[in-house]
């Protein structure tokens, strides 16, 4: 699988777009400050979702009419903040394809998807009975608060992609360096 994510971050390393986004002197600065504050305005509105279930926010707000007003900032910020990670990712493939924090920030991505789509579901079927209680039933609070976990974590890995504490390199081995999907002797940046 490794040698596979390699091959195809080389591939995309090599088209004139990656190179031009990531050497351009503006467009990837614009592309991850929009990336930024898309995560900010989607995360915000979650945050106050989340919180709402917890009992920690608005508590007199009726919970379902608070998601419904967040909701539509809330899917915007995150379309486009996929959208600029996706570029963010294909100005940088190699780099990227091969950091740990990466790795670890896919596999939380997925987590809160599941947990989006489990939360939501649960939500959906008992909104009625307790909409207007300052607190969430429990099941509620648990997706609130892993939802609240995940993300912390997303945003601190996406941070750390910046920085090369387990990047590959001619002397990484081990499992760490099989993890961050390092293959022996080759190496690009």
């Amino acid at each position: 699988m490794n040698e596979f994510v390699y091959n195809l971050a080389i591939w995309l390393d090599d088209t004139q777009w990656s190179t031009m986004l990531h050497e351009s002197y503006y467009m990837y600065n614009w592309v991850e400050s929009t990336h930024v504050l898309t995560l900010m305005l989607s995360l915000g509105m979650l945050f106050l979702i989340d919180l709402r279930m917890l009992g920690y926010a608005l508590p007199e707000v009726s919970a379902s009419k608070l998601a419904a007003r967040l909701n539509v900032p809330m899917l915007v910020g995150f379309a486009l903040m996929f959208i600029t990670g996706i570029l963010l990712f294909y100005a940088v493939p190699v780099r990227t394809a091969q950091s740990l924090w990466f790795r670890i920030k896919m596999l939380l991505l997925v987590a809160c998807a599941i947990n989006a789509l489990m939360f939501h579901r649960r939500m959906n079927q008992s909104v009625g009975s307790w909409d207007l209680e300052p607190r969430a039933p429990g099941s509620l609070r648990w997706g609130a608060m892993l939802s609240l976990v995940f993300w912390s974590f997303i945003v601190i890995c996406g941070r750390f992609i910046a920085y090369d504490w387990f990047d590959c390199s001619p002397s990484s081995s081990g499992f760490i360096a099989d993890l961050s999907g390092c293959i022996d002797g080759q190496t690009r940046f």
